[in-house]
């Protein structure tokens, strides 16, 4: 139960977090993006415990990637399906049917290197 409860308690801070980021960086968010980043910043803790003895650089390209199919698959679900419209990237070099590009990716990549700390010591602290 511990797990869980853990588990969870990222999950929200990772949700929350990301829809402030999002609402820093372009104004609003979407409910969705809650949920993605609950999901993203879960996946970062266990990539932290998982590669804690590898480079934060290995770890930040893990979570770039991880995001990118995350933003993907909610991309597709979301914008392509549902016609949520949260956001297009076909404007942007390096797309792929406007849902993710490699400048996010990126981007992804660098949130990764303050990110991945900050679930490492989560982990650490709600163990």
């Amino acid at each position: 139960m511990k797990k869980v409860k853990k588990e969870v308690t990222i999950f929200i801070i990772g949700g929350l977090g990301y829809g402030a980021l999002e609402i820093l960086w372009r104004g609003y968010t979407h409910w969705a993006m809650l949920l993605a980043g609950g999901i993203c910043f879960v996946m970062f803790s266990h990539i932290a415990k998982r590669y804690s003895k590898r480079s934060l650089v290995f770890k930040a390209i893990l979570c770039a990637l991880g995001v990118t199919v995350v933003e993907a698959v909610f991309g597709i679900v979301f914008n392509m399906v549902l016609k949520e419209n949260i956001w297009d990237y076909s404007h942007l070099p390096f797309n792929v049917m406007g849902q993710i590009c490699l400048l996010y990716s990126f981007l992804w990549g660098l949130l990764g290197v303050v990110f991945v700390p900050l679930a490492d010591f989560l982990n650490k602290k709600l163990s």
